[in-house]
């Protein structure tokens, strides 16, 4: 009986832990952003000789302001969700559904609908369906790749007409890793804290 308020404090905790991991990665990647005195230098831009120039310009400025380019992105996907928010509000119910439904949820705590009992697969079957549903048969979809599409397009014609003779690479911590790890050490934590009360019973 001692065990049954700690199992329902789970999914609260590793929600927290969740918010607090993507806290620290945001943070962590936008740290990686060069200077945006240098991204935005006007004197800086020049158009490009060669097909081949620009190309050649795309992936050093990629490699250089790689950080960058993932905040535009990821700024103008956001504006394009923000600016329809009845889509935002599926998608962000889409990704609660398979957080508190699937990752989050401890494994000993079934998940119980009108008196059925679904199991891993068929909740992760269901979650896989609804998924389809929303991104192929609403809105949701093509506003997600359009805004993508619409990053990519500034990314690119900044990495053309950027010229990249005055940067210098050096060694920079990936911060991919950073930035998306977070749900997989979330999901991990949330194993780890299923698994303690059984540990902790046992001894």
């Amino acid at each position: 009986s001692t065990l049954e308020p700690n199992a329902d404090s789970k999914p609260l905790f590793t929600a927290q832990t969740l918010l607090t991991r993507l806290s620290t990665s945001l943070r962590l990647a936008l740290s990686h952003c060069r200077p945006w005195t240098d991204f935005f230098d006007r004197t800086a831009f020049a158009k490009p000789a060669s097909f081949s120039d620009a190309t050649s310009r795309l992936r050093k400025n990629f490699s250089y302001f790689r950080a960058n380019y993932l905040t535009i992105l990821t700024a103008v996907l956001t504006f394009s969700l923000i600016t329809h928010p009845f889509s935002l509000i599926i998608l962000l119910s889409l990704i609660a559904a398979w957080l508190f439904l699937y990752a989050l949820r401890p494994s000993e705590l079934p998940l119980v609908i009108w008196g059925r009992t679904y199991s891993d697969i068929e909740k992760l079957a269901i979650l896989v369906v609804l998924t389809v549903v929303v991104i192929f048969f609403t809105s949701v979809g093509s506003l997600l790749i359009s805004g993508i599409m619409m990053g990519i397009a500034i990314v690119c014609a900044h990495g053309a007409f950027r010229m990249s003779e005055d940067l210098f690479l050096d060694e920079q911590e990936p911060f991919g890793l950073g930035l998306f790890s977070f749900v997989s050490a979330a999901a991990s934590s949330a194993a780890a804290n299923a698994a303690a009360p059984v540990i902790v019973s046992r001894v």
